[in-house]
């Protein structure tokens, strides 16, 4: 609902539109330089992601490394990831949520990519 009755004005609206793109970018930069952990068996097995979700690090605790044993070893690694990618998509929704929202929900201008 305009007030007054009035036609919305599209050359504020494509500035709004325009100014929240430019924050989704620069949300989005932030959140590829941003690192997040997330850890398994105790914290035997850590992993870094970035707030994007691509793996940067993994360190093992030499105490999880069992030769006999190497699936176990497997599935921490695999946990840790994991537990850091859920840690980044949080991440992500706190960075990105509000940007969104602020879009629509998810856009209702057409044309725009988010």
């Amino acid at each position: 609902m305009i007030p007054g009755g009035g036609q919305p004005n599209m050359q504020q609206l494509l500035q709004q539109a325009q100014k929240m793109q430019q924050d989704l970018a620069k949300a989005q930069e932030e959140l590829a330089r941003t690192e997040v952990d997330g850890q398994a068996g105790g914290g035997l097995v850590r992993a870094t992601v970035n707030g994007s979700g691509e793996l940067r690090a993994l360190k093992i605790d030499p105490k999880a490394v069992d030769p006999e044993d190497t699936e176990t070893l497997a599935d921490l690694i695999v946990a840790a990831v994991q537990a850091a990618n859920e840690n980044a998509q949080t991440l992500q929704q706190q960075k990105l949520g509000p940007l969104a929202q602020g879009l629509g929900g998810g856009s209702g201008i057409p044309g725009l990519p988010f």
